[in-house]
């Protein structure tokens, strides 16, 4: 095959990978999270979680308890690859509704992931995942709200198996890769 063809769907691939982490994040689907890193990986968020990226995983359930809203966007995706090995520097802005003993609060964060991906037996997956923050805005209490005119009668999403699209598709299944 060209080099210039594989190296388009190496990156596809990789894209893919990056949309399904902010999928499996947002709806709160460890299964699905799970898949995406090898099993020696490295996940980074900073004083939150340092260490094996499955023992990350394992704690997401405590993690996302006080989660109200999540919502992951990636914009700017820089990848470099070198055969069965790549980097990427990748932007976001996630934003967090989260329950407090004060009430809800939100925080918007915009920040890069700084990844190494692995292609193992063909498929890639995250080899270690560290969160930048550049800047952050927090809120308290809550300035987000659902109760406006505008979104009345829309559906709503949730975190979780509750949310509205597991009943809208039928081909994207909750702890299937969204591919």
């Amino acid at each position: 095959m060209d080099a210039r063809l594989q190296a388009l769907l190496d990156k596809q691939e990789i894209y893919e990978l990056i949309y399904a982490y902010c999928h499996a994040a947002d709806r709160h689907d460890n299964e699905l999270m799970r898949s995406l890193y090898h099993e020696d990986a490295i996940d980074e968020h900073g004083d939150f979680y340092t260490g094996p990226a499955m023992g990350f995983i394992d704690e997401l359930p405590n993690i996302q308890i006080p989660m109200l809203g999540l919502h992951h966007n990636v914009t700017t995706i820089n990848l470099k690859l070198d055969g069965d090995y790549a980097e990427g520097e990748v932007y976001l802005i996630a934003f967090h509704k989260i329950d407090t003993d004060e009430g809800p609060v939100d925080l918007l964060i915009g920040g890069r992931y700084f990844d190494k991906y692995e292609k193992r037996e063909g498929v890639w997956k995250f080899a270690h995942r560290a969160i930048v923050a550049d800047w952050a805005n927090y809120h308290s209490p809550s300035i987000s709200t659902l109760d406006e005119t505008i979104v009345h009668g829309a559906k709503i999403g949730k975190p979780g198996p509750a949310d509205p699209s597991y009943a809208f598709f039928k081909l994207f299944k909750r702890g299937a890769s969204t591919q």
